[in-house]
Parts: C-alpha cells; structure tokens; sequence
C-alpha cells in the first residue's frame, strides 16, 4: 500500500459512517497522516425533480442523522483527547461539490466514503452521488462497508 498524507473521510452523518470514521482513524494512525472530516449536512429530498418524500421516511432520515452525529461527534472527541489531530468541517448542499473543494483545499490523497449498499435508506438516498463522485476525484478512493 502506498503511503497517503492527507486523509478525508466523508461523513454523511449516517450510523454506516462511523465505521467508515473508525477506518480513518485506524489509516491515520498507521501513515501519520493529516485526518480531516467533512460532515456533509444534505436534504436529499429537495432535489430537484423528486416528490415530496412521505413523512415517516423523512422523520426516519431525520432520526437516523440525530443519532449517528452524537456518535461521530463523540468518536472524535475520543480520539482528540488521545492526541490525533482531526480537521473537522461542515459542508452543506450537494455533496459532489463539497467533497471536490474539501479534496482540492486539503490536497486530499485519500478519500473514504461509504458504500452505500450498506443501508437501503442510505443507498436510496445517496447511491446516484457515488459515481459523480468517482468521476470527479483526483485521489485515491476508498469505499467502506
């Protein structure tokens, strides 16, 4: 494996992030490298061309970020406290763009993102970005699940 400097992890402030944030860490750790984390605050239902979501899935959707960020948050607090410097940011709107500018204001050599079979909410939701995504990235990428 080669050596990486600058890792980002993407979170989508899922449940299946904080593993993909464990992985980070765990890389990190192993390479010395920078770890910067971008939380990507995105309403899926207000893409154009998609009908009102029905309220039950959008309160679940709601829930299920509410908890994943107070586990991420935690997580990384932890890893603070033991000394691994960790960059955190907030990027809100389409999730293309804000991983592009993150991956070219960090230099960015590694990317890790969930892969989004892991949750059917989650690959209903986010699967179509994957490919924009890789299309777009000039760094190393690597899908967790």
């Amino acid at each position: 494996m080669e050596t990486f400097n600058n890792i980002l992890v993407v979170s989508r402030s899922t449940q299946h992030c904080i593993k993909v944030l464990r992985t980070g860490i765990a890389l990190a750790r192993k390479f010395d490298a920078k770890l910067n984390v971008l939380h990507i605050i995105h309403d899926p239902f207000s893409l154009n061309g998609w009908n009102l979501p029905v309220p039950s899935l959008d309160d679940e959707y709601k829930s299920m970020v509410a908890k994943a960020r107070a586990e991420l948050d935690r997580l990384v607090q932890a890893e603070k406290a033991e000394g691994l410097v960790i960059n955190e940011w907030v990027k809100d709107g389409n999730p293309v763009d804000a991983i592009q500018e993150a991956v070219e204001s960090e230099k960015a050599d590694l990317i890790l993102m969930l892969a989004h079979r892991e949750g059917r909410l989650e690959h209903f939701l986010f699967g179509k970005t994957n490919d924009a995504i890789i299309r777009r990235l000039p760094a190393t990428l690597m899908l967790v699940r």
